[in-house]
């Protein structure tokens, strides 16, 4: 997908208009949040946060690996 988007001013600030085919392949809406995020072959924009991403599968190896001693301790 190659979608050129325009900088405009908004207010002291600048601002990227989104079209709607975009926010609908990013599965967002007005008031959601976006991550832009340095890549190899420029910025990557999600709607998911990549640090929590990584974070959750952190997470699931440990209990994949603990799964044992979580059981004990649950009970």
């Amino acid at each position: 997908m190659n979608m050129p988007l325009k900088i405009t001013k908004v207010g002291n600030s600048a601002a990227v208009i989104l079209p709607k085919e975009l926010l609908a392949r990013l599965r967002v809406s007005l008031g959601d949040t976006l991550f832009a995020t340095e890549s190899p072959d420029g910025i990557r924009l999600t709607a998911s946060d990549p640090d929590f991403a990584a974070k959750m599968a952190l997470a699931e190896e440990i209990m994949r690996e603990d799964r044992d001693i979580l059981r004990v301790l649950a009970k």
